[in-house]
């Protein structure tokens, strides 16, 4: 009798493990492991459509302020014609320094997040780059290439801040939550210093070069409300209709007579929005 309760207990105890998959065969998951990579639908190849544009300027763009680093002399030393403090940085016609992204179109889609890093230096008591580009969750490393004292003060309005002290050469990892346009950033040793991150939940965003160009890769098929934010010129919007494997294309149009507007540093608001609509670009082929 016991023997066959021992049995009997066995034979559950094997078909419990089995119909959890701890015992005989894997349990079927399709051939695939979900990971946190795998977040949200992906988008095919075979349907991925891309977004490119350009920020024209019209205009004088502002000369660089003076700045007076004689007291730090380690930075000084970087700068052969002089340090100043550049908030617009203009190529033939172009904007640099624009940061730009999907604003509305993607719904209710979940996309990863990126594990790889982004950075920002502290190099020559300026920040490189200036305007920077990161995802909710995604590692921010902080540099410090300088070697002196400097503080990394973030002054968000929706997201968590932080106030970093680097005395010496070295990095930091942080990284914000939610998504926010835009988060300044402040050394409080050198009152100079400033840069500005934009953060969002999925990877459509970009910052323009010198050349004013920007480019969005691998979208859904859709139609899109594109952003650009500029830290003296303020916010324009644009929107795109692109089809699988199209791509289509955004123009943004700044002038010097902008500068003095409010820029909107946390829900981002269209400054440029005169009462007309605003155009649709259509994709070709």
């Amino acid at each position: 009798m016991k023997r066959s309760l021992e049995a009997m207990t066995m034979a559950v105890l094997f078909a419990a493990l089995t119909a959890c998959g701890g015992g005989g065969e894997e349990a079927d998951t399709g051939g695939e492991v979900a990971t946190d990579e795998e977040v949200g639908p992906a988008v095919s190849p075979d349907s991925a459509a891309t977004v490119t544009g350009v920020v024209n300027f019209t205009g004088a763009a502002p000369a660089g302020e003076p700045i007076d680093m004689s007291e730090e002399p380690t930075c000084a030393e970087k700068h052969a014609e002089g340090p100043t403090r550049q908030t617009v940085v203009t190529g033939d016609g172009t904007l640099a320094n624009v940061f730009v992204y999907v604003k509305d179109g993607l719904g209710s889609r979940t996309f990863p997040t990126s594990s790889e890093p982004v950075e920002i230096d502290q190099d020559g008591c300026e920040y490189h780059p200036r305007v920077l580009a990161i995802q909710a969750n995604q590692p921010l490393v902080i540099k410090n290439s300088d070697g002196i004292l400097h503080n990394i003060n973030t002054q968000p309005t929706v997201n968590q801040g932080f106030n970093v002290s680097q005395p010496v050469s070295m990095e930091t990892t942080k990284s914000f939550t939610s998504p926010e346009v835009m988060i300044p950033v402040k050394c409080d040793v050198h009152g100079w210093m400033e840069a500005f991150i934009g953060v969002q939940s999925h990877p459509y965003m970009a910052v323009t070069a010198t050349d004013g160009s920007f480019r969005l890769e691998n979208l859904p098929p859709g139609t899109y409300t594109i952003e650009a934010w500029h830290e003296r010129y303020g916010t324009q919007t644009q929107t795109v209709t692109v089809g699988p494997q199209e791509s289509g294309e955004v123009t943004f149009e700044y002038s010097a007579d902008m500068a003095g507007r409010p820029v909107p540093m946390a829900e981002p608001i269209d400054l440029h929005d005169h009462g007309s609509e605003q155009p649709v670009a259509h994709a070709g082929r």
